[in-house]
Order: C-alpha cells, then sequence, then structure tokens
C-alpha cells in the first residue's frame, strides 16, 4: 500500500512555533514517526509539505495517477479556508484521513470547520505525532 502524507503550512516549523501547544520536537522528527510506522506497517510513505495551497492540490491531484492508495492529510491552516483542497481531495476519490496535532475543536472557534475534513473518512486531533500514526493504521488496515 502506497500513502501520500500532505503536511500544509507552517508544518516545517515544527520545533520552533509555539511549543506550547506544537511541543519541542522539529519536522525531521516527525517525517522519521512516519517512516518507521510505514516500515511496522509494511507500506510506501511519500511525505509532502508545502507552505502553498496551489501545491497541496497538485499534489493531491498527482496521486490520482501515480499509485496512491490512500491519504493521510494535515492541512494545517488551510483546513478552515481551502474549498480548493476539499475539491482535490473529492476529485481524486481516494480514502483519506484527516489528522491535526492539537485537538482544534478546542480552540479557536474558526478552527471548527473543517473544509479538508469533509473529504475525509477519519479524523485524528490532538494526539501530537501519535495522530499520524492512527491515521496510518486507519488506511492500512482497511486494505
Amino acid at each position: 500500500m502506497k500513502l501520500l502524507i500532505v503536511n500544509g503550512p507552517n508544518l516545517n516549523m515544527l520545533g520552533i512555533r509555539e511549543k506550547h501547544l506544537y511541543g519541542d520536537q522539529d519536522y525531521d522528527a516527525l517525517c522519521r514517526v512516519i517512516r518507521e510506522t510505514a516500515e511496522r506497517l509494511g507500506c510506501e510513505a511519500d511525505i509532502f509539505q508545502s507552505n502553498h495551497e496551489g501545491a497541496i492540490v497538485d499534489r493531491i491531484q498527482a496521486a490520482y495517477s501515480d499509485g496512491t492508495d490512500g491519504i493521510v492529510i494535515n492541512p494545517a491552516a488551510y483546513t478552515h479556508t481551502s474549498v480548493a483542497i476539499l475539491d482535490a481531495l473529492k476529485a481524486v476519490q481516494l480514502p483519506a484521513v484527516e489528522v491535526h496535532l492539537t485537538d482544534v475543536d478546542a480552540r479557536e472557534d474558526f478552527r471548527r470547520v473543517s473544509y479538508a475534513g469533509m473529504a475525509c473518512q477519519a479524523r485524528f486531533t490532538g494526539l501530537g505525532f501519535e495522530g499520524y500514526v492512527k491515521a496510518m493504521e486507519h488506511l492500512c488496515n482497511r486494505a
């Protein structure tokens, strides 16, 4: 099974930004957790991060024809604003799971709206890096 792991804006700043919310571990540590989980599950993980909405849409669209079996997505701030990412997820019709490091429902009111989540079959929030593990397990266990 091939999974695409999509990370949105500012996730590359983990370990630097708002440590009281996101912790001390950096983006490389997150990527290690994803790669280790993929190895344990016997699947392939293609990790992609961009601060640009169009690049995220382009990568999701590319998943349609590159052999991707499922998508784990943390759209970050685009969660609450991007109909384009929602439409890309709907267009490719691949199983998708939404992940957020923090409990977005317990934060500011505007964070409770998830456009991308409307195209996802499951959602893991507030679990830190473990949310990615659970999302990957969810997709691999349904195959």
